[in-house]
């Protein structure tokens, strides 16, 4: 397959374009196109744009020999930064940042019934490559990475012990909100996979114990006085999880929120739930109902938000 995933192409039978966002085999490919809609085509119909390179091919740095002092050479500092190609934003590309000193020499062979050879590259110091491209949506029909790293320098450095990652990854590592990537600057998934040693403080773990109470109370953030709990202000992983489980997470946030108005001592709050099919606003409904600490409620602002929103006063 001479294609990838986010290579730019233009059909050879009609006139449309568009970016390569699935390959189904080594002779069909999906292209998507200005409406963001995915043709199913044969790769032998289309041709590369040349001159045209996608922000997952673009490189980011060059390899050199330059000697750096040995109390600036950073040896910690590999990171996975799975981020979203510029043009098809449901192609995710795998970058394996290096932001140390040392020149990587690495390998990626992914696992599915059988082995698959994906990358072998050096990359310089402070620079990065991609390693593997996929479709988002399909997360979990993704093999397992095994991805393998030596480190050289040519200064006189201890020789740093190779680095084996391996992980099969599932929607949960990509729940959390997106981190600007180191390199390449830009926003993405980020996961260190030269995790430094954890060094432990006797003493002050110790302490820890004998902490009073009132010392280990967590405190409670303020919060906002309109609270979204729509699933995509919520999670960025929404579209993976299923209708039970979003409501669950509506529900916990929901609960913590008033418990946060509450401690703060707010006179109200206002909580954005949507219409939708109305049993999110039911279940609020039917919790403010039985809570001691709620006066009451009422829809709010019904101009604004219609019945999309409940307004809670506090005693």
């Amino acid at each position: 397959m001479k294609y990838k995933l986010g290579d730019f192409v233009r059909f050879v039978d009609e006139r449309r374009e568009g970016y390569v966002t699935r390959i189904f085999d080594e002779t069909m490919i999906g292209v998507t196109g200005d409406d963001d809609f995915e043709i199913p085509v044969l790769a032998s119909k289309v041709t590369t744009v040349h001159g045209h390179q996608s922000a997952g091919q673009a490189g980011s740095g060059k390899s050199g020999s330059v000697v750096i002092p040995a109390a600036e050479f950073v040896s910690k500092g590999i990171w996975l930064g799975v981020v979203s190609d510029a043009k098809a934003a449901s192609v995710v590309h795998f970058h394996l940042v290096n932001d140390t000193s040392y020149q990587l020499l690495a390998t990626l062979k992914t696992e599915k019934q059988q082995f698959k050879g994906e990358y072998i590259g050096i990359i310089a110091p402070k620079s990065s490559a991609v390693i593997y491209s996929a479709q988002l949506a399909d997360i979990q029909l993704w093999p397992k990475f095994n991805l393998q790293v030596l480190y050289y320098t040519a200064q006189d450095m201890a020789p740093e012990a190779p680095l084996i990652f391996s992980e099969k990854f599932k929607a949960k590592d990509f729940s959390g909100a997106k981190k600007n990537v180191p390199v390449i600057n830009q926003q993405g998934w980020l996961m260190r996979i030269d995790e430094p040693e954890i060094v432990l403080d006797a003493q002050k773990l110790k302490e820890s114990f004998f902490k009073p109470a009132a010392e280990k109370q967590q405190v409670v953030d303020k919060p906002t006085s309109e609270v979204d709990l729509h699933i995509e202000k919520l999670r960025d992983d929404y579209q993976f999880i299923g209708s039970a489980e979003i409501q669950r997470i509506q529900l916990d946030h929901f609960k913590k929120a008033l418990d946060a108005a509450i401690v703060h001592q707010l006179p109200e709050i206002t909580f954005i739930h949507g219409a939708g099919n109305g049993i999110l606003r039911h279940e609020l409904h039917k919790q403010l109902g039985k809570h001691p600490k709620v006066q009451t409620f009422l829809d709010a602002r019904k101009e604004k938000f219609g019945y999309g929103a409940t307004k809670v006063l506090l005693k």
